[in-house]
């Protein structure tokens, strides 16, 4: 290797450097707004923007929808978070799930709105009190934040947000999940040459 190559290879290592060092900065988002349409910004969008989604800035590739930080990752992984509410008329309901967003906790809910859910809570909790909050296997009764945030402390949970810009909380399910209804059959097309089916005996024709 000549030494008039050593300071080119130099120079290329130190440009590489840089620019790994420069990626962050160029990082993309991929927005799928509220009417499906997808736009990609270099800049962090608005929370109301829509569903964001980080791209990789090494592989151009949009990274799951679902992206933490690590320690909210790490917490959600060992003490996942459940909220049980009622469908609606429950003030407590509507206050814990407002303190669960603005702490930036991923939660799941589950809603009673039926004597099937309403069963169901009560063998998963011994009563039909709600709101339930479980953190992990921890099951808390009642809306209390003080309680409520001492826990998702002890859970490693973050006291501040730290969910990524734009990232759509996952809406409220039954408690118990209805079967979907059978979709009907359409009817089969009649022959143009078929006649019309006979009305019922007693109905009149004109």
């Amino acid at each position: 290797m000549t030494s008039i190559a050593l300071p080119r290879i130099r120079s290329l290592m130190l440009g590489s450097a840089a620019l790994a060092l420069a990626l962050p900065a160029l990082a993309l988002y991929k927005v799928v707004g509220p009417d499906g349409k997808v736009t990609y910004t270099d800049r962090p969008p608005a929370p109301a923007a829509g569903r964001v989604s980080p791209v990789n800035s090494r592989t151009g590739m949009a990274e799951p929808d679902a992206v933490l930080p690590l320690e909210l990752r790490q917490a959600a992984g060992r003490f996942p978070v459940t909220l049980y509410t009622q469908a609606s008329g429950c003030e407590p309901c509507d206050e814990g799930r407002a303190l669960l967003r603005k702490r930036g906790i991923p939660f799941s809910e589950r809603q009673v709105s039926g004597a099937e859910d309403d069963e169901a809570l009560q063998k998963l909790s011994g009563g039909r009190e709600t709101p339930l909050l479980t953190i992990g296997a921890q099951q808390l009764k009642g809306f209390s934040p003080e309680t409520w945030n001492n826990y998702l402390d002890l859970a490693g949970y973050p006291r501040e947000s730290r969910l990524p810009p734009g990232y759509a909380f996952a809406a409220p399910r039954p408690l118990v999940e209805r079967p979907a209804a059978p979709a009907s059959a359409p009817a089969a097309p009649r022959a143009a040459d078929e006649p019309p089916p006979a009305p019922p005996p007693g109905s009149i024709r004109f």
